[in-house]
């Protein structure tokens, strides 16, 4: 089903006449909840720090996670403590209300996967909840200073001070309709009302082209890192050769291509996003190499072999483009 939608999200046909009702009603309920805070009916709570939201308006992978991983390093090197909120989706945390500190030994099936990659890549305090208030505070109990908060664009019960929308250049915002006939939490306008947006990757549709001032970020991944542990691995080293490739991300598609851009060859394998791997789902008989993305590698670490390997990715922004991201930023939260 999920693939299907995919499909119609992005093309260039109208979606069928149903989706386009119930997409009528989603939005319906989108303009309720905006205007329940706007009119004062439901209320933001603002914490006593500086919060900064990275999120997009699009179902599925843009790039968000990356991009929260620069940034933390960056507001560390300006001299500000960092903690990261987030849901925690996949995991059990992020459907009870009660906050959890991540800890580089928590187990992803309760503080979901996305919450524990970004523990252990940052090194910097990261906490889960539903309200993402209460995970927030739990956090400047225990002395940050800035909150950065890994998707809730649309998560208006916490207040916020920044916020930064992550567009994917090549599939933009796909047809153009909410959900579910198409992929949009919010009506497009709403990327005129953030604070800034970054494109990720180098192709752009004409959609994304029309962001003008947006600031351009690209994925870069060129070392394999073994999942039973051990040294890094050019991914170069790969080039010509078959590998299964498993992703359960928002956009399996990506990652293949960033495969097949360094020459190897390819057989997909894709899965739901958060998805929960069974051993079996990513063991080959054929004895090929089996490389999967850094997120799915977090729940496969006691699943996999000697020749599973994983390729984790860092965000890169231009130094133009970055000095002026963070001067936005800093005028914003006034440090």
């Amino acid at each position: 089903m999920a693939s299907r939608l995919q499909q119609i999200w992005y093309r260039h046909t109208p979606p069928p006449l149903a989706l386009r009702a119930l997409s009528w009603l989603f939005g319906l309920v989108v303009q309720l909840h905006r205007a329940a805070y706007e009119r004062g009916w439901r209320r933001s709570e603002r914490l006593q720090r500086p919060v900064i939201v990275v999120g997009n308006l699009t179902v599925g992978g843009s790039g968000k996670t990356p991009l929260v991983i620069w940034l933390s390093a960056r507001l560390r090197a300006e001299g500000l403590s960092p903690g990261i909120v987030l849901r925690g989706y996949g995991g059990a945390a992020a459907r009870g209300a009660s906050p959890l500190r991540v800890e580089p030994h928590s187990d992803p099936d309760v503080v979901g996967d996305e919450a524990l990659l970004l523990r252990r890549r940052t090194g910097e305090p990261v906490a889960v909840c539903r309200q993402r208030a209460r995970a927030a505070k739990l956090l400047l109990d225990a002395g940050v200073n800035v909150i950065v908060s890994d998707d809730g664009l649309q998560h208006l019960a916490m207040a916020r001070n920044f916020e930064i929308a992550v567009v994917d250049a090549e599939r933009g915002f796909g047809n153009g309709y909410l959900l579910p006939a198409g992929p949009l939490r919010e009506p497009r306008q709403r990327i005129d009302q953030v604070d800034a947006v970054v494109l990720n990757g180098a192709g752009a549709t004409d959609q994304a082209q029309s962001l003008r001032g947006a600031f351009r970020m690209d994925l870069v991944g060129e070392k394999l890192l073994p999942l039973s542990g051990g040294d890094p691995c050019a991914l170069a080293s790969f080039a010509g050769q078959r590998v299964h490739a498993v992703a359960g991300i928002g956009n399996p598609q990506r990652f293949f291509s960033t495969l097949r851009a360094a020459g190897l060859v390819v057989i997909e394998h894709p899965f739901p996003d958060h998805h929960r791997y069974r051993r079996e789902e990513i063991q080959f008989a054929d004895g090929l190499p089996v490389l999967m993305t850094e997120k799915d590698a977090v729940k496969c670490s006691k699943l996999g072999g000697p020749n599973h390997w994983f390729l984790p990715v860092a965000a890169e922004l231009a130094d133009a483009d970055a000095a002026a991201l963070m001067a936005r930023l800093r005028r914003a939260l006034g440090v």
